[in-house]
């Protein structure tokens, strides 16, 4: 899927674009459905939130955007690459080049330190250790956690074990940072600095930050909010139209 020319000739705006997904699960005789024909979009430059209530689909949408799942029917362009087109194998790459992510729990591996947890996007791409230890130390200097590198997750608080993982998934210069319940395990002023951190540092217009929460304490961080209901998309909006609504 090469980027669609708009009517003014540009290049198409989207660095998502979900049209018509449906995914279910088996589930006996009759399979249950996560995603009932989904259409979706999100732009560069632009922080989009995904909302709604647990269990109406949006992890399993974050999830076929970056192609950790397959669907049934539809299609799913990022960055004008179809991923339908693409073989497993040349999905898990595109992943690694160009998504980042940051989880609910932050998935830090204790054994490691902070800047070894931070190079393994680089190393999985074949960085040398040292390169990807200086690249790693560079971008947690910027969060300021320089004075951290050799500490363990353990050592660190909630709001630094979040900068950590935040660190991690822009370290290798994602296109698509991908945010699973970002502030769920953080108190209001500590969420608030860390979505602060990542539109900061992620909102750039050759980047597309997509964040899943039930969190509304955050909604104000949203350029864009896509509202989600039994497997199905039913309000899409600006984050100011949202808001008044």
């Amino acid at each position: 899927m090469s980027p669609l020319d708009s009517s003014k000739g540009g290049v198409d705006p989207n660095a998502v674009t979900v049209d018509k997904v449906t995914k279910t699960f088996p589930n006996g005789d009759s399979p249950t459905y996560a995603l009932r024909e989904v259409s979706f979009q999100a732009r560069c430059g632009e922080l989009t939130m995904i909302v709604g209530p647990s269990g109406c689909g949006k992890t399993t949408l974050l999830s076929v955007i970056c192609g950790t799942l397959s669907i049934d029917s539809g299609s799913i362009g990022v960055f004008g690459h179809d991923l339908g087109s693409m073989s497993d194998a040349e999905v898990t790459l595109f992943r690694s080049r160009n998504v980042g992510f940051i989880f609910q729990q932050f998935n830090l591996i204790p054994t490691l330190t902070v800047v070894e947890n931070v190079s393994i996007p680089l190393i999985l791409q074949g960085w040398n250790y040292r390169k990807a230890e200086e690249k790693a130390a560079a971008v947690l200097e910027d969060v300021g956690l320089g004075g951290r590198l050799r500490s363990f997750p353990k050592q660190l608080s909630g709001g630094q074990q979040q900068r950590v993982a935040i660190s991690r998934a822009l370290v290798h210069d994602p296109k698509l940072i991908i945010c699973d319940e970002p502030t769920a395990s953080l108190d209001a002023k500590t969420g608030h600095h860390a979505l602060e951190l990542l539109k900061r540092s992620a909102c750039a217009p050759d980047r597309c930050v997509i964040v899943v929460t039930h969190d509304s304490r955050i909604f104000s961080f949203a350029d864009w909010i896509a509202e989600m209901e039994d497997g199905r998309v039913v309000k899409s909006c600006s984050a100011s139209e949202y808001h008044h609504a």
